[in-house]
């Protein structure tokens, strides 16, 4: 019991938990967005049962750290440069993410409110819920390397796993919810899709941009986008006070 007086094991379990919750949101803005491409009975059913799936999926990864090790192994290498499955698996995940953003910003800049009504008719509770597997596989990957890396007790990376989805299934409701009401905002989310994807992908070709850089860039984003939606709604106040 002495990890109870340890304050190493401690903070380490702060910082792990702080970094799981950042990487979980690229995770939960994806799952948002897909499960609001359905039918409205069914987003906070696609949102629960995608984190759930992203839960067991780290967890499954965690109880085989000796395999998640395995991974890193040279698998071919072309031209000099040397591939393993972790980075095959990245630079398919990294081109699906660009592929599915592309689209749902096609989609919204050249569609038409047919086009898209039909597009959402054609949405699939299941065919939603494999996407969701598919990118949960690829950012659980990514999570639980993360969480090797920096602790040393599996007690501390389950319990670092557990907390970061709980706080994502507790802010995917209000996060959806918030990404459909702003059109401008959906569209500055889908670019987030597409920046992660490039990013994964130049990690899985083995040029590393650190995620500080990117996540500031994100937080940036974020900031300027919070202003103008604080000026749009100021402007309507003042509009409907005249």
């Amino acid at each position: 019991m002495d990890w109870l007086t340890d304050p190493h094991v401690w903070a380490s379990l702060a910082t792990l938990t702080a970094l799981e919750i950042v990487l979980g949101i690229d995770n939960l803005v994806f799952i948002a967005i897909l499960a609001n491409k359905l039918p409205e009975h069914q987003r906070d059913r696609a949102r629960k049962v995608g984190l759930a799936l992203a839960l067991l999926m780290r967890l499954a990864l965690l109880a085989s750290i000796s395999w998640i090790a395995g991974l890193t192994a040279v698998v071919f290498e072309i031209a000099g440069h040397s591939f393993s499955w972790r980075d095959i698996i990245l630079i398919g995940g990294g081109l699906f993410l660009v592929f599915k953003g592309t689209r749902e910003i096609h989609e919204r800049v050249e569609g038409h409110d047919e086009a898209v009504g039909a597009t959402l008719a054609r949405v699939t509770f299941q065919g939603v819920i494999l996407q969701i597997i598919i990118l949960d596989a690829v950012f659980s990957l990514d999570s639980v390397i993360t969480a090797v890396g920096m602790a040393e007790e599996l007690w501390v990376m389950v319990t670092a796993v557990i907390v970061a989805v709980a706080m994502m299934l507790v802010a995917s409701g209000p996060l959806s919810a918030f990404v459909s009401r702003h059109p401008t905002v959906k569209m500055l989310a889908l670019s987030f899709l597409l920046l992660i994807g490039m990013v994964l992908v130049a990690d899985g070709f083995g040029f590393h941009i650190p995620k500080g850089y990117v996540y500031a860039a994100m937080g940036f984003s974020v900031l300027v986008e919070s202003l103008n939606l604080v000026a749009a709604a100021r402007r309507k106040r003042k509009e409907a006070a005249h």
